[in-house]
């Protein structure tokens, strides 16, 4: 076998076509192991640089909420009101009309019920139920959805619930009909409720009518998610919540 070896490298260095294709061949051999390893390489790195986008989406998230509570309510810089979980949907339905959403963050990443869940584009649901390690929420596209909404720079708000008839439309009611509206203004989250920070998108106003009253607008909302397209969200966290709550409940108990 040494001599077969020895041989074998004479003959590679004394005849040029030989040599050639030897290291021709290992060339491509080398070439290949490399351009596999570089593939796996640039996997595992692609998937380090996605969680890095979705922690920093998360941390100026919560900068973002927490500095427009301070801007309005002149709140001290170190309290955070606002905290945010980031979360995958490993279960996405939409075209029922009770919608339910799963997610792979529960009760061991501090996540409970009655917690919002958005997107980078805007709401999408509230937390119902918990697991250790998941959670199922309410879609806004569900009839039992009631979430407060208004209209973008304005004080005027209703609810917002869904007609089940489109998943990509749901409908802002209570609005009074001497408000001036717009086909195509912004319809965003409103500052009465304790789940949502206020601001956060939804959609626009695709068209609007008065209910049978005649008193208030029944509209159409586009929405700026895309419902049947969703993978990454955040589990939003009021840290008031609970008080909030419970001086609501004591001040109904008092009349």
């Amino acid at each position: 076998m040494l001599l077969l070896t020895i041989s074998l490298g004479f003959t590679i260095q004394s005849h040029s076509f030989h040599q050639s294709r030897f290291f021709n061949s290992s060339n491509w051999l080398t070439g290949n192991i490399y351009s596999a390893s570089n593939g796996i390489t640039s996997y595992f790195e692609l998937q380090k640089e996605n969680k890095a986008l979705v922690d920093e989406n998360k941390r100026l998230r919560k900068l973002i909420f927490n500095i427009a509570i301070e801007d309005t309510l002149k709140l001290d810089s170190t309290q955070l009101t606002y905290t945010i979980t980031p979360a995958k949907i490993i279960k996405n339905s939409y075209a029922d009309h009770r919608n339910y959403i799963t997610i792979d963050k529960g009760r061991n990443d501090s996540v409970k019920i009655d917690m919002g869940v958005i997107t980078n584009h805007g709401i999408l649901g509230i937390v119902e139920n918990t697991s250790n390690n998941f959670a199922s929420v309410q879609s806004i596209l569900n009839e039992k959805s009631n979430i407060n909404a208004k209209i973008k720079n304005t004080d005027h708000f209703g609810s917002l619930v869904w007609d089940a008839k489109n998943y990509n439309v749901v409908q802002l009611i209570d609005i009074p009909k001497l408000v001036p509206l717009l086909v195509g203004d912004t319809i965003v989250t409103g500052a009465m409720s304790s789940i949502f920070p206020e601001n956060i998108p939804i959609g626009t106003i695709k068209k609007f009518d008065l209910d049978d009253s005649e008193n208030f607008y029944t509209i159409d909302i586009t929405l700026f998610n895309d419902m049947t397209n969703i993978q990454n969200v955040y589990v939003v966290s009021n840290a008031d919540k609970k008080e909030i709550q419970e001086l609501e409940i004591q001040t109904e108990a008092n009349d």
